[in-house]
């Protein structure tokens, strides 16, 4: 494996910190997208963790949202689960809140504590792919260790 560098090297610290026995794999094809992670390591896209930033209008706050790359977050339930109206971020507040650029945030290593969910789909699979802090940086993790590292909320927040 080439020696990493930046973003993905910083995930990998974060995951060997947080004791997940996995490798940073930095992908020749882009894996931005959860269709392209899955064109790239030939998974089925339901494997693909996608990485959202919401901001909770009230309070703000970052929400990370951790959902299967087949299913689409439903805003209104995860407003319900979250306690306050909603709303997608802007790549700024993505950037500044958690360090890292959209099409590459990775489910640990943030810049602040987000509060964090999971969609119980995840839970469907032995193992799934999460974006390592750049567009081509990916790792493998079972949903239960991504449950752990994390410290998400197990939620049915997504529609298919």
């Amino acid at each position: 494996m080439d020696e990493l560098t930046g973003s993905a090297a910083r995930v990998a610290d974060e995951l060997n910190r947080l004791g997940v026995t996995t490798e940073v794999r930095v992908m020749p094809e882009s894996t931005r997208s959860a269709a392209e992670a899955a064109a790239a390591l030939g998974c089925d896209i339901a494997q693909i963790v996608k990485s959202l930033i919401f901001r909770a209008v009230g309070s703000d706050a970052p929400v990370l949202v951790l959902a299967s790359g087949a299913d689409r977050v439903d805003e209104a339930r995860l407003a319900e689960v979250v306690g306050d109206r909603v709303e997608r971020a802007n790549a700024q507040f993505v950037r500044t809140r958690t360090g890292y650029a959209i099409g590459g945030v990775p489910p640990v290593g943030h810049s602040e504590t987000l509060g964090t969910y999971l969609d119980e789909h995840l839970l469907d699979h032995p193992l799934v792919w999460a974006a390592a802090g750049t567009p081509r940086a990916v790792f493998a993790i079972t949903p239960t260790d991504l449950v752990r590292v994390t410290s998400a909320k197990v939620v049915a927040v997504a529609t298919t």
